[in-house]
């Protein structure tokens, strides 16, 4: 009992819970924005259960440069364009780092989408695995 009174233990005790902590903060943001998939996985996931992509970026990043198959669905238009996703296929959300598809992803399942995965490493890591990807200089 003496070791945790002590000020030079309770230091030591500080730091490895908080080190704990930081080490444990990837994998707890993790679970709350659910699956994350490699290009491969993604990729498995469109093949063999029809996953649907979704683009998060706004209209001239997605004209830039998307993937093929994806639909561009900015996150400012989920409340008014959720109909439009299928309820009974995956939902797989793509943005340029596959940071900002967390919270989208989080936004779409309170809007009632079931099955929300996130594209980890975005675009780029897509372009990176060698995947194709598109331009769209005509319009969405």
């Amino acid at each position: 009992m003496d070791f945790f009174l002590s000020q030079n233990n309770l230091l030591l005790i500080a730091v490895a819970v908080g080190s704990g902590l930081m080490l444990a903060w990837p994998m707890i943001q993790k679970s709350r924005s659910g699956a994350a998939l490699s290009p491969s996985q993604t990729v498995q996931m469109m093949n063999h259960q029809h996953a649907v992509l979704v683009d998060i970026r706004d209209a001239a990043a997605f004209q830039s440069g998307h993937i093929p198959q994806a639909r561009n669905l900015p996150v400012a238009e989920f409340e008014k364009k959720i109909a439009s996703l299928p309820k009974n296929k995956p939902v797989i959300l793509v943005c340029d780092l596959g940071r900002s598809a967390v919270s989208a992803a989080a936004q779409l399942r309170k809007l009632g989408v079931a099955e929300v995965t996130i594209l980890e490493g975005g675009l780029r890591a897509w372009s990176a695995a060698g995947l194709p990807v598109t331009a769209n200089k005509s319009g969405a």
